[in-house]
């Protein structure tokens, strides 16, 4: 049992090593370090693992061993893409075989700026520790609020830069000489071949979420998007532009065809970075989706490039929903559609196909709905009316009645090929301009 005397000397050391870490911590900030340093001198003083991570825990500095994220891993506190699961580590600590992991937040001026992950897996995080951990978050702090001001103007710069080449707002965006040398400043790489991938929070359900919280979600995203884009390559274009983070990513090393030598779309380096920005889900990500261009191998393409990334982000989500990623040269017919003016004139123009090719099928009613369904099956089995009523889970004589409807409507569509065709297309048009 610890005497009075030795408590106190406990508790004074205690105090000091936090003193001296505070002390410490702040000299570095002084001194223009970065959270790397600080998550190690945690780590040294007070001999735990440490993370600083964002609000959903995507890590932005650690000092942990590939030991310890294995720890973290083998107790489901890190996802597959390395995500730390910080809603499942508790502010009390959560237990890690006969140590633990703790989680404080990182705050100043109300913002919450992101989360202090510590573990230690062969004994406990004790109170002095806890103290200690919320001396180094305030510290962190202050760097993290210092590097968010310099990054917000760096980002605005970039992204008017950038917004500036892919809609050729001015002559000078048009100057390859100006367009690189100011590249080259970002630290950018413009020569190579790149496909144009525009990003879009999908709409929040319900829609009454202010735009504050709005701006918090974009921003999340938007640092997402940097992260791994940091973590694929070196020179990549990536800006937060309001509503869209567009990024341009480059082909990977066997992005070219073996015949014919040409570049194609680095599909699997898009996968990858989507798959690494939605993590598991967990920790409050948004849920959204993606528009991929073809390649565009010079700055003359970008525009272009950046325009079809865009109308596949819109008709990817109106085809398949949220959380989509949809890629331009793979819309098919669609992407014939989506050339069409997105204008008033273009929309009147395909809604007019529509109801000329499809007559009481467009409208919006049941009915309509139900017969387009049994149209589209017998388009799709080649007017197989036995098979289609096997997909419809319709009798026979059931379906071939559907079949004599459908031609009193809209004409002989099963000796018709022509028709066929109308039909075909007025259907996928009606899936994106409806």
């Amino acid at each position: 049992m610890l005497i009075s005397g030795d408590r106190e000397e406990l508790a004074s050391a205690a105090l000091a090593r936090v003193d001296a870490l505070h002390t410490g911590l702040t000299q570095i900030v002084l001194e223009g370090g970065n959270l790397d340093g600080i998550a190690a001198e945690v780590s040294r003083v007070l001999g735990v693992g440490v993370a600083f991570t964002s609000t959903d825990g995507r890590v932005r500095a650690s000092a942990l061993s590939p030991e310890l994220e294995q720890v973290l891993a083998d107790h489901q506190l890190m996802d597959p893409t390395g995500r730390v699961r910080v809603e499942r580590i508790d502010t009390h600590g959560t237990a890690v075989g006969p140590g633990a992991a703790h989680v404080s937040r990182v705050a100043a001026g109300g913002a919450d700026l992101g989360r202090l992950v510590c573990l230690r897996p062969d004994e406990p995080i004790t109170a002095d520790d806890v103290h200690a951990l919320e001396r180094a978050a305030a510290v962190a702090a202050l760097l993290i609020t210092r590097e968010a001001a310099v990054s917000a103007v760096e980002n605005k710069y970039q992204g008017d830069f950038l917004r500036d080449v892919l809609l050729r707002r001015s002559g000078r965006s048009q100057d390859p000489a100006y367009v690189g040398e100011h590249a080259e400043t970002f630290g950018w790489d413009l020569e190579r071949p790149v496909v144009v991938v525009v990003a879009e929070l999908d709409p929040a359900e319900p829609n009454d979420v202010s735009s504050s919280q709005h701006r918090v979600w974009q921003e999340r995203f938007s640092a997402a998007w940097r992260q791994v884009c940091g973590s694929i390559g070196d020179g990549i274009p990536n800006v937060d532009l309001s509503t869209e983070v567009v990024v341009l990513l480059p082909l990977t090393d066997d992005g070219t065809d073996a015949e014919s030598k040409e570049p194609v779309a680095g599909h699997d380096v898009v996968r990858r970075a989507v798959t690494a920005v939605a993590g598991d889900r967990g920790g409050g990500r948004r849920p959204f989706s993606v528009g991929v261009s073809r390649v565009a191998t010079s700055l003359d393409a970008l525009p272009a490039a950046y325009a079809q990334a865009r109308r596949a982000v819109e008709v990817g989500r109106r085809i398949s929903g949220s959380r989509s990623t949809t890629f331009f040269d793979q819309l098919g017919l669609h992407r014939l559609i989506a050339l069409i003016p997105d204008t008033a004139d273009g929309a009147a123009e395909l809604r007019a196909f529509v109801e000329d090719v499809l007559g009481p099928l467009a409208e919006p009613t049941t009915e309509a709905a139900d017969l387009r369904e049994t149209l589209q099956v017998l388009l799709d089995t080649n007017f197989n009316v036995a098979e289609a009523a096997r997909m419809q889970f319709f009798h026979y004589n059931t379906m071939r009645y559907r079949v004599s409807k459908l031609e009193r409507l809209l004409g002989p569509l099963s000796s018709d090929p022509h028709l066929r065709l109308d039909v075909a297309v007025a259907l996928r048009v009606l899936e994106i301009a409806a």
